[in-house]
């Protein structure tokens, strides 16, 4: 890899490991909704005035209801469930939560395509599990019914990502990223108007610098930047490479959650990340060697 590019994969986890600290700040003093609505949506701006500029088409009008289908299921959902679960969990949690993307989209292509889970998949699947119980359970929260609930919400987070992973790669076979990117966001923003008309935060609510601040970080920053980088990298040094961002995501979110939130890190979070990452790793790497089966027995 070039300087270039191992900067551009460090800078892709860095930022989204920061979307759970944006989150978590925003999230629990405007509402989820709004959050999000304010993400998708000056996302969506960001990305077509970078279009514009690259005379780059969006190809909105034609594939409409596939990008809101993408949509819900890659943002709309998804940021939503997290936003959601932002209330009660802090944002490393959130942040090791999420690394648990490639486990769920395991169990959504099994579900979905029937493709068949070897026993060691499916020890990787329970392996991370294992590692959400350990998380939980040896975590200075307090397990109550609503963190419990938020869990879960986070966990169903990456089924709504496993979901969009598969529909992605069925129907969007040949489109431009970044068309599919911008597509996403415009469907995701449109579908949430109406949920977020009806949940706006009451008169009281105060808009802070810091708010505001996290909004707009987390749809530039976050999202359209984010994007930006990560096609750069699977266009030069492929997916294969680039999914290894998952691995460092939930390490800056640790991070940023350190320096600038003051959460504690414990033991029980440290063991339940190495569980979790491990289970990853097996599961990404059995995908990579079956990769490399198929490219050989085709030569």
């Amino acid at each position: 890899m070039k300087k270039q590019d191992i900067a551009a994969l460090f800078g892709l986890a860095a930022l989204w490991g920061a979307s759970f600290l944006f989150i978590r700040i925003a999230s629990p003093a405007i509402g989820p909704l709004l959050t999000i609505q304010g993400r998708v949506t000056i996302a969506a701006i960001a990305l077509l005035i970078y279009m514009l500029i690259i005379r780059h088409k969006t190809q909105f009008g034609q594939r409409w209801k596939q990008y809101f289908i993408i949509g819900a299921l890659n943002a709309a959902i998804p940021f939503t469930l997290i936003a959601t679960a932002s209330l009660h969990l802090n944002s490393s949690m959130l942040a090791i939560i999420n690394s648990m993307t490639p486990l769920f989209t395991a169990l959504v292509v099994w579900g979905w395509t029937k493709e068949k889970l070897s026993s060691k998949k499916w020890a990787g699947i329970f392996l991370g599990i294992t590692g959400v119980i350990i998380l939980v359970g040896w975590s200075p929260l307090p397990f109550t019914p609503k963190v419990l609930i938020a869990v879960i919400f986070s966990m169903l987070s990456t089924v709504s990502y496993g979901f969009a992973a598969v529909y992605a790669k069925k129907n969007f076979h040949g489109t431009p990223a970044l068309s599919v990117a911008f597509g996403q966001q415009m469907g995701a923003s449109l579908l949430l108007i109406p949920f977020t008309m009806f949940n706006l935060p009451d008169s009281k609510t105060v808009f802070t610098p810091m708010v505001i601040l996290s909004v707009v970080g987390v749809a530039i920053l976050c999202t359209a930047i984010g994007y930006l980088l990560y096609f750069y990298l699977i266009t030069s040094v492929g997916p294969t490479i680039t999914s290894s961002v998952t691995f460092m995501i939930p390490l800056f979110g640790i991070i940023w959650g350190g320096l600038f939130l003051k959460e504690q890190i414990t033991i029980g979070m440290i063991v339940g990340l190495f569980v979790i990452l491990s289970s990853i790793f097996l599961i990404s790497d059995l995908q990579t060697e079956r990769l490399r089966k198929t490219a050989t027995s085709k030569e």
